[in-house]
């Protein structure tokens, strides 16, 4: 028996409602961000591939800025645009294949700053402990690297190429932390006020006991290096 959707779902009403559906149309940032490979890495100078993908969405941003998607995603991004397929921004970086981070762990000094900059929750590790690089969900985004106080990661070949299944998982990981933080951290700031209130090391309520904690692990690192 096929029922009336129109109707009262209690036996004995008469009266009819209006049925109200809302179908999953996706949009055009939608659109945009699916062909995004979602490393997060901002080189394309936006918080992550969805505020780039809403940037182009709504003619803030040309479809060039995107180094780890390469000419493949540029000219994908323009097909839906309708624009004309542009060489890679050079001001954003170079295309390069995929690379991994990997931590020197002989000279982690366990400062956490790796961690709270991986996007997608790569990086193991607990503050003033060893940390290590999930090899299976780095994106490749380096943004751990410049935070590391001495220089002990490094981006190496990955030995693969970036599939669409990474770049799925990699965005599931990415809403996670970002929910994660929203919930630990409720004020409307934006991901670098939220990755520096969620560090512990700086978090430190007396600043001289922060600068003498980096130092000591910085002269540990030191003392270890040959």
């Amino acid at each position: 028996m096929i029922r009336d959707l129109n109707a009262s779902p209690f036996p004995g009403d008469g009266s009819r409602r209006p049925l109200c559906v809302s179908a999953a149309v996706p949009t055009l940032t939608d659109t945009l961000d699916a062909l995004l490979p979602q490393t997060q890495c901002t080189q394309c100078g936006y918080d992550g591939c969805r505020p780039y993908a809403q940037a182009m969405a709504e003619g803030r941003a040309d479809v060039n800025r995107c180094p780890p998607g390469g000419a493949r995603t540029i000219e994908a991004l323009a097909r839906v645009l309708g624009r004309p397929a542009r060489p890679l921004d050079p001001a954003c970086g170079t295309h390069q294949p995929f690379r991994v981070a990997l931590i020197d762990e002989a000279h982690c000094i366990g400062c956490t700053l790796c961690i709270q900059a991986c996007p997608v929750d790569a990086i193991l590790g607990a503050n003033q402990c060893m940390h290590t690089v999930i090899e299976a969900d780095c994106t490749g985004c380096e943004r751990c690297v410049a935070p590391c106080p001495v220089d002990c990661i490094a981006m190496v070949p990955a030995g693969r190429d970036w599939t669409a299944e990474d770049a799925g998982a990699a965005r599931a990981r990415y809403q996670a932390r970002n929910a994660r933080l929203r919930a630990r951290h409720d004020e409307a700031a934006g991901p670098a006020a939220r990755t520096l209130a969620n560090k512990p090391v700086l978090a430190a309520p007396d600043p001289h006991d922060k600068q003498d904690r980096i130092a000591q692990a910085l002269a540990r690192a030191r003392a270890r290096r040959p």
